[in-house]
């Protein structure tokens, strides 16, 4: 990498890089590791991870031009990190199950921010949820900090309840604009059902998407290539037909 980016002899393209040009591409090597897992494809899992070792080796040695850290530092603070964070494991402190190493690790975490110091320190219970996160995902963690400090409904109903006053805010929105902010508010609240549900809204979603996704191709395939000429109710029988078997198998 120190090659690539050597002023003189390095790569072109690798020279006109900074943190910025290159997150896009950390995000979506990251990706590319879920979608090798999600496939169970050991090979490309291989590769990717490769990949997206490169990204940080990238990231590390634009910071080490800077003279602000390099790789090595990267490795060090995660061991530091994760000894510190695994009191249960390189401690004396015991840990009962899952549950409590992960109630003592939300503790620590809690505990290294409150450690900050200086005028730009954030000691909201909210910090540190990373803004570039997929929306369904930040809204998630955003909703456990919140629960957390006792900001929480009791139990599912009031969940519910909330995410049907939405709906019925949304049908009220008169302009564009409100109709933008009802919709996100009608988001947030479903979150907020899925995660009282103990369901992880990000992959539920993506579970619901790649299930149309399936059936709507079967849908196609069924009608033939006229399939967009066909009448509406036409394409509802062809997709109940597609649930109908799908049930059977």
């Amino acid at each position: 990498m120190a090659r690539l980016r050597d002023p003189e002899k390095g790569c072109p393209w690798d020279l006109e890089q900074n943190f910025a040009s290159i997150a896009p591409y950390t995000i979506e090597e990251a990706y590319e590791v879920a979608d090798a897992i999600e496939r169970d494809d050991l090979g490309a899992l291989k590769d990717e991870l490769g990949d997206l070792l490169f990204q940080v080796v990238f990231h590390s040695q634009m910071a080490s031009e800077r003279g602000s850290f390099g790789f090595s530092d990267v490795v060090h603070a995660i061991c530091d990190k994760m000894i510190r964070r695994h009191p249960h494991v390189f401690d004396d402190l015991g840990a009962d199950g899952a549950s409590v190493v992960a109630a003592n690790w939300e503790e620590i975490k809690a505990s290294e921010r409150a450690d900050k110091v200086g005028d730009s320190a954030d000691y909201s219970a909210l910090s540190g949820v990373a803004l570039a996160l997929p929306a369904l995902m930040r809204a998630q963690k955003i909703q456990k900090r919140a629960a957390r400090t006792g900001f929480d409904w009791p139990n599912v109903d009031g969940a519910e309840a909330k995410l049907m006053e939405e709906i019925a805010e949304l049908r009220c929105a008169a302009t564009d604009d409100a109709r933008f902010e009802e919709v996100g508010d009608l988001l947030f609240a479903a979150v907020n059902v899925a995660r009282h549900h103990g369901v992880d809204a990000e992959a539920a979603l993506k579970a619901g998407t790649t299930k149309f996704e399936r059936r709507f191709r079967k849908m196609e395939q069924a009608a033939g290539q006229d399939f967009t000429s066909i009448s509406l109710p036409e394409k509802e029988a062809h997709w109940q037909r597609v649930k109908k078997t799908e049930k059977i198998s």
